[in-house]
C-alpha cells in the first residue's frame, strides 16, 4: 500500500458555493436575489492584509475562494436583463448567484391566465408547488456548480448539488466573465 495522503480532496468552488449557500440560507426564506464575487482569497489577502484575523484554516487552503456579497442589485422582473448586465473587472475570479423560484409539475403549466401577474397567483396556489432556492457558482475558467434547496426540506445535510441544475444561469453567469 502506497503513502496515504492526509490532505482531504477539496475543490475550492464546490465549498466556496457550500459556504456561500449556507451564508444565504441562515437568513431564510423570501429574500430578493442576491450576487457574489468570487476571489481567491490569497490575492484577497494581498490587497486586504487585515482580513487575515478573520479567516479561518479552510480559507487559507491553497486555491480557496471568498464571496463578496455585491449589494444594490437593481429590482427587475427579468432574470436576463439582471445577468445579461453582469460584467466583472479582472480581480474577480468566479461568482455566485442565489435565487428562490418555485417549480411546479408541467402540467401546471397548461391553461394559466395570460395576465403576468395572474399567471403568478395561479402558480403560486397549486397544491404540488415547490419553493426552491438555487446556487449557481461559476469560474472564469468555465468551471461551474449548482446548489438547490427546497423549503420543505430545509437542512444543509438536503441540498442538492450538480452541474446541470440550471443550465441557463450558469451559461448567463458564465457570458459575464466574455470580454
Amino acid at each position: 500500500m502506497g503513502p496515504v495522503n492526509p490532505q482531504p480532496v477539496i475543490d475550492p468552488l464546490a465549498i466556496a458555493a457550500l459556504d456561500t449557500e449556507r451564508h444565504v440560507a441562515a437568513a431564510g426564506w423570501d429574500q430578493p436575489a442576491r450576487l457574489f464575487a468570487l476571489v481567491r482569497t490569497s490575492d484577497l489577502l494581498e490587497r486586504e492584509p487585515h482580513l487575515r484575523n478573520q479567516m479561518g484554516p479552510a480559507d487559507l487552503a491553497d486555491g480557496a475562494l471568498t464571496a463578496i456579497e455585491q449589494e444594490g442589485l437593481p429590482a427587475t422582473m427579468s432574470l436576463e436583463t439582471l445577468l445579461g448586465r453582469l460584467a466583472w473587472p479582472p480581480e474577480v475570479d468566479g461568482c455566485a448567484f442565489a435565487i428562490e423560484r418555485m417549480v411546479v409539475p408541467p402540467e401546471a403549466e397548461r391553461d394559466l391566465p395570460t395576465k403576468p401577474e395572474e399567471a403568478v397567483e395561479a402558480l403560486a396556489a397549486h397544491p404540488d408547488r415547490k419553493d426552491v432556492r438555487l446556487l449557481v457558482a461559476v469560474l472564469r475558467d468555465g468551471s461551474s456548480i449548482c446548489l438547490l434547496r427546497q423549503r420543505d426540506h430545509d437542512s444543509d445535510d438536503a441540498v442538492a448539488t450538480g452541474k446541470d441544475i440550471a443550465p441557463g444561469i450558469v451559461e448567463a453567469l458564465k457570458a459575464s466573465f466574455v470580454d
